[in-house]
């Protein structure tokens, strides 16, 4: 193709001009083929990127960064420190691709927000020759990151359900809020595998098993989609297993724990989500950074896996290729590298793909057939969102019906201020089950359940610093601590009810005492004698202990607050034991972004409860199962250390990784992962193998019998785990590969049957190809990684299998209840 140069310096196709299609604004007559919908997307998308020039073009592959106006005007351009200030009036004639953040960058009522981002897509829409309105974005990592929205629990605790329907329905919830405001895309769910939780944000994951981390967060994916929203899948690949849990630090890992542990998530996802959007990660892994990694993002991710949708830069990640990974000597290097990786849009705001590119593209320095093929992608996109119909309105649903027929009017900021409202009652109610669901009840002597009535401990001692603080019970990602922690003085937006409240409330026939003993990292124990004094006096203790989710530094737990080993932050671990030493019996209750040592306490406590950042109704929830309105089903989706420096460990370990005589380090955990009690008790019986031999491209069938033996109702969760005793590479001791949740009332029974296919006990092998080998296998049916219920041995037979991404995922269980309560 031959080119000119415009006076901006962009090269544009020869012929195309700047009048090569009739302006269509925003809400006015749209013409041209991209505006037909009786063509396929791509029909039109390719249809637009002919009439376009590259300045066009490149504009579409950009963000910026805004905040929505609290008074209902257009988007401001954010300043951040890392990059120079925006010209909306310089870039918008020529189109933009996306709006980074408006209603998450500082609190804006819910209905105004949606205001100034109508009025701002209106503009965005009537300045560029084609009436392109902007994809808008935002974080929904616990929840939409917005002001008055609902704050769900963190991934840590979606994995500790061990239940994705639940999650899907969460995800559904959270996509129908952001849509109903104008938002188009979330940037969730992270899929990084937990390598090392010493890394700030474990509380970001889902869990330490690639198969959890699969299916709970292909559920979410369809619960976002499902609302419309296009979900995104990151950090792809290997953030979380980067060295020594530094954050944006080297990632250590061979091929085979690439594969094996960190793409299996994302390749489930790929497969069997509909998602539309995938984020790069921040590092590189043997040298290549993922913003640059062409087998990664194009090899593997579509020529593979056939993904078609947008691959979107995590933020600032492409100028890091020139300015921390030093693998490109300007932007316009970075750019290009970028590019021609496969990273089709650069977020949070035009940097690389702005200017930089633009000149690279002059000097020949990078192709325009790679500016197309990410264009396409994104105007495929935003035709399948609608924003490319001749009849697009900039107004969102949650405007629809204050608006008059022209849109929002000059003054209706101020009658629209409290008419949305993210945080309903039902939103409340779906919290409250998922973080019911997610409490983890490690510990249990037999002091809880606490009966809730006149049965209750007449005084409680409620100590801790997290016993009366509101935003214990969020990640770093929720709205109060993420942005509204820079705004002090501004509401918090949303109820959160403290601990204290939480117990007041549940247990309303005890005196409740309290005592915050220490700061969550501070080194004063000034506090111990007035805790130790109280709980002398009590009749039990609820010791409230954990961490502060903050953002680089100013938490204990969250992104780049990494911990150095896995003591409890401060001095809380000495607050622990100095109250142990009282006599009295202490249940210690957790609200924590990652899993800690906790000493004494794993044989001491009277009861261990972890919940992982549990949400706006994560202390109600807590009550609950501390009196046992709620019984516990949470499960831990990480191990709990034994001791705080044996990181990095993992359940997936191979043998050299668990412990022996030759070291002095031991890295078993002191709960392992999938451990969960409950009020109740269930047998396991009545094993049988109906299919035990099978070729490598059969299948095995076992069945057996789960019962509460228990007086109260209980769930239990049926883990799968398959063991391979021998085989060509090194293999984990066991890894998950299947699950299922009962509930079951006192004398219940259910019957659950598992055929599971020898796709699953796939591996890669010596070659870099996936392959099933034959020879005998171990299944076993546990109740954690640690507690083997009932185990059966397999035999594969026939010639070594090569497998692909075709291969099957998952095990078929089916459950029947055998007997109702007598």
């Amino acid at each position: 193709m031959t080119a000119n140069i415009d006076n901006a310096g962009v090269r544009k196709a020869a012929g195309t001009t700047e009048s090569a299609a009739p302006a269509s604004g925003a809400t006015g007559h749209r013409t041209g083929p991209w505006h037909d919908p009786g063509l396929t997307p791509e029909a039109r998308a390719d249809a637009l990127i002919d009439a376009m020039t590259l300045r066009e073009k490149l504009a579409q592959l950009v963000g910026v960064w805004v905040g929505a106006s609290d008074e209902g005007g257009e988007v401001a351009p954010f300043q951040h420190d890392m990059e120079e200030a925006v010209d909306l009036d310089d870039l918008l004639p020529h189109g933009l691709g996306q709006l980074t953040r408006p209603f998450g960058t500082a609190p804006v009522d819910p209905a105004v927000g949606a205001l100034s981002l109508s009025r701002t897509q209106e503009r965005i829409a009537g300045a560029n020759r084609f009436g392109i309105p902007a994809l808008a974005h935002e974080e929904c990592l616990a929840g939409f990151a917005a002001w008055g929205a609902t704050a769900y629990p963190v991934p840590l605790s979606w994995g500790a359900t061990f239940h994705p329907e639940l999650i899907r329905e969460m995800a559904a919830a959270i996509g129908r809020d952001m849509r109903s405001v104008g938002v188009h895309q979330g940037l969730a769910p992270v899929l990084d595998v937990v390598r090392d939780t010493r890394w700030g944000r474990v509380e970001e994951t889902i869990g330490e098993d690639p198969y959890l981390v699969g299916t709970i967060a292909t559920a979410y994916v369809r619960g976002l989609e499902s609302a419309g929203i296009v979900a995104t899948l990151k950090h792809f690949a290997g953030y979380s297993a980067s060295r020594a849990g530094r954050n944006l630090a080297p990632v250590g890992m061979g091929a085979r724990e690439r594969a094996d542990i960190i793409l299996t998530p994302f390749e489930m996802a790929v497969r069997e989500s509909g998602v539309r959007s995938v984020m790069h990660a921040y590092t590189d892994t043997d040298g290549i950074p993922s913003a640059a990694d062409a087998q990664l993002l194009t090899g593997l991710l579509r020529d593979t896996w056939g993904f078609d949708g947008t691959v979107v830069a995590d933020y600032f990640g492409i100028a890091f290729l020139k300015t921390l990974h030093g693998v490109a000597g300007t932007f316009g290097e970075a750019a290009g590298a970028a590019l021609g990786a496969g990273v089709d849009v650069e977020l949070p705001t035009v940097k690389t793909f702005g200017d930089p590119l633009a000149d690279a593209l002059a000097q020949g320095l990078v192709s325009e057939a790679l500016v197309d093929r990410a264009v396409r992608r994104v105007l495929v996109q935003k035709v399948q969102l609608g924003l490319l119909d001749a009849d697009w309105r900039p107004d969102p649903p949650a405007l629809a019906g204050a608006a008059g027929p022209d849109g929002p009017a000059e003054g209706d900021s101020q009658v629209l201020r409290g008419t949305v409202r993210l945080d309903t009652d039902e939103n409340r109610a779906l919290a409250r089950r998922v973080a019911q669901q997610a409490v983890v009840l490690l510990r249990n002597d037999g002091t809880l359940p606490l009966a809730a009535g006149s049965g209750t401990p007449p005084r409680i001692a409620l100590i801790g610093p997290n016993a009366d603080t509101r935003t214990a019970v969020l990640g770093c990602y929720a709205f109060p601590v993420h942005v509204g922690s820079l705004h002090p003085g501004t509401p918090l937006g949303i109820d959160l009810p403290t601990l204290r409240e939480a117990c007041a409330a549940e247990f309303p026939h005890s005196e409740l005492v309290t005592a915050r003993g220490a700061d969550i990292d501070g080194t004063s124990t000034d506090g111990f004698g007035e805790a130790v004094e109280l709980a002398r006096g009590a009749d039990l203790v609820i010791l409230a202990l954990g961490d502060r989710a903050g953002l680089f530094g100013r938490g204990t737990s969250g992104e780049g607050c990494d911990a150095e080993d896995l003591v409890l932050p401060g001095v809380q671990q000495q607050l622990l034991d100095v109250l142990l030493d009282t006599g009295t019996p202490v249940v210690v209750t957790l609200l924590a972004g990652r899993p800690y040592a906790l000493g004494r306490a794993v044989d001491e406590a009277a009861a261990i409860v972890q919940s992982f950042f549990p949400g706006e109704e994560g202390t109600t929830a807590i009550a609950s199962v501390l009196s046992g309105r709620t019984a516990p089903s949470g499960r831990l989706p990480v191990g709990v250390p034994r001791h705080p420096g044996s990181q990095p460990s993992t359940y997936l370990a191979a043998r050299l990784g668990h412990a022996s005589d030759v070291s002095s380090v031991d890295p078993a955990p002191a709960f392992a992962f999938g451990h969960g009690l409950t009020y109740t008790e269930f047998a396991w019986d009545d094993l049988v193998v109906e299919r035990g031999r099978a070729t490598t491209e059969g299948e095995f069938t076992l069945s057996c019998t789960v019962r509460n033996t228990g007086a109260r109702e209980g769930t239990e969760v049926v883990q799968v785990y398959l063991h391979d005793p021998v085989a060509s590479v090194v293999q984990p001791v066991q890894r998950l590969i299947g699950y299922v949740r009962l509930d079951l009332g006192p004398g219940q029974a259910a019957r659950v049957r598992a055929t599971v296919p020898a796709d699953l006990a796939s591996f890669t092998g010596r070659d870099g190809h996936r392959i099933v080998e034959p020879g005998d296998l171990e299944l076993r049916l546990s109740a954690s990684s640690d507690a083997p219920r009932l185990a059966a041995r397999v035999t594969l037979t026939g010639p070594v299998r090569t497998v692909d991404h075709t291969r099957r995922l998952h095990m078929d269980i089916t459950t029947e209840l055998l007997t109702d309560t007598p």
